[in-house]
């Protein structure tokens, strides 16, 4: 079987158990009547693939060189965020994301079908975004550890770094009751309106870099940035998070638009 083949296979055999494994997620949503889980799936989803990745590295076939870096640095960027989220959302369980809360206002008595569709695309756009992950399988290619991987290892710890400090501060101002009912325009909140999604989109600029092997020549991780960059910019990131904050905060958020770029970090105007 050529390489192709071989990933096209992979994909097809994730995508199926994707779509199980946010059927059960869907099936726990709907009976807490909290929608927010899917966030904790979806981000933890990729430490899933990784981790089988490695049981094959150690009981079948090894991976490569960059083939292993590829895998750690998914497991790892995939446990911070899927942590990270776990804690907000099942720490608060009675309280759903304002996005969430928005479509149920949207959505009405149609909200647990329109869910399941929505979670759905969460299972095909696992599958896809773990192309990176799989087109560095041993059974795709085998690469050793090269520069330019090395490089791609540095974006991702960056990236790491932007969105530590991005929940950090925005995890601070919430806490701050002086601020209740204001807009974060703390440290990196003053130069993006959404700093966590840019770090985000950098992790995934990283993995391009990092998934290049002399088979697959990074172009699935090409592809995955450029569609984490239209999710992210036009779909479940910065798009709905600002139709709920522009209901939630009204003028002040809509000057907060005016002012802050929406994504790509620049300074404020005035």
């Amino acid at each position: 079987m050529t390489p192709l083949f071989d990933l096209g296979f992979d994909f097809l055999a994730l995508l199926a158990a994707a779509c199980v494994y946010f059927f059960l997620c869907w099936l726990i949503a709907r009976k807490i009547d909290n929608w927010s889980i899917v966030d904790v799936a979806w981000s933890y989803g990729f430490a899933l693939v990784g981790l089988k990745l490695l049981s094959v590295h150690f009981y079948d076939k090894p991976l490569g060189g960059q083939g292993l870096l590829m895998t750690l640095a998914t497991i790892a960027w995939s446990l911070r965020l899927g942590t990270h989220l776990a804690v907000r959302v099942l720490g608060h369980l009675n309280k759903e994301d304002g996005r969430y809360l928005q479509m149920r206002a949207e959505a009405g008595a149609r909200m647990p079908w329109q869910m399941a569709y929505f979670y759905f695309l969460q299972a095909v756009a696992l599958a896809l975004l773990c192309l990176p992950l799989l087109s560095s399988s041993p059974y795709a290619a085998t690469s050793p550890i090269r520069p330019v991987h090395w490089i791609g290892l540095g974006i991702v710890a960056l990236a790491l770094v932007i969105e530590g400090v991005a929940d950090a501060q925005l995890a601070a101002f919430k806490k701050d009751v002086t601020q209740k009912g204001q807009v974060c325009e703390r440290g990196l909140w003053a130069w993006s309106r959404h700093p966590n999604y840019f770090g985000e989109w950098l992790v995934w600029v990283g993995f391009v870099l990092m998934s290049y092997n002399a088979t697959y020549r990074g172009i699935p991780g090409l592809a995955c940035a450029l569609i984490m960059y239209h999710l992210l910019t036009r779909v479940t990131g910065v798009a709905l998070t600002e139709r709920q904050l522009v209901a939630s905060k009204g003028d002040a958020y809509v000057d907060y638009q005016r002012r802050v770029s929406a994504f790509w970090p620049r300074p404020p105007r005035p």
